[in-house]
């Protein structure tokens, strides 16, 4: 839930020029970071994009492979998971705005804080879970490709969990430094985008 704009430089209240490394320090790291899951997601399009186009050739050819469709649902499995990393560093999933930007600053930062530390809850969790999953699915394979065991298809649970956890753990250390209400830098209220 993106209710303030990331922190691009020091405020006023910041404390100067140490403050300024610091955001300055984690803009740097948000952006590579964003980079490096946009290269994982579009190599993951690409690959999905690949298989699911040499099935639709065989299959046409009349030799329809027996993996290419288990094998693509994986593929967007994963292609979901971690693009759902690429959202959380992009401050791009849904969210209600509007409402909590009617708060005054004190109680829209309190109310940021909170929901980030729901999120990063969440997925802490939820990697846990998939860690203690994995032993379980060790013995289990793809029916297609029986020689890929499911655990490491499902390894996309705790991975990407992690890779969410950075995101939100990077956001929410923004929100905390943030003194002052920061500028939106022209992102669109939600009626302006409606229209």
């Amino acid at each position: 839930m993106s209710l303030v704009a990331p922190q691009h430089g020091a405020g006023p209240s910041d404390g100067g020029a140490g403050a300024a490394r610091r955001d300055t320090a984690l803009a740097r790291f948000r952006a590579g970071y964003g980079r490096v899951l946009e290269w994982l997601v579009a190599l993951l399009m690409i690959v999905l994009a690949c298989e699911v186009t040499l099935g639709i050739i065989y299959r046409a050819l009349g030799a329809a492979l027996i993996w290419y469709d288990e094998i693509a649902s994986h593929l967007l499995a994963w292609l979901t998971f971690y693009g759902a990393a690429l959202a959380s560093v992009k401050r791009a999933h849904i969210g209600c705005p509007e409402v909590v930007a009617m708060m005054p600053w004190r109680a829209r930062r309190a109310v940021n804080i909170v929901v980030q530390l729901l999120v990063i809850a969440f997925f802490a969790l939820l990697g846990y879970i998939g860690l203690q999953i994995m032993p379980v699915l060790a013995t289990d394979a793809l029916v297609s490709v029986p020689e890929i065991p499911m655990s490491i298809v499902q390894s996309v649970i705790p991975i990407a969990s992690v890779l969410i956890l950075i995101a939100e753990v990077a956001y929410l250390i923004e929100l905390v430094q943030a003194r002052e209400p920061i500028s939106s830098e022209g992102a669109p209220a939600l009626a302006d985008a409606l229209h």
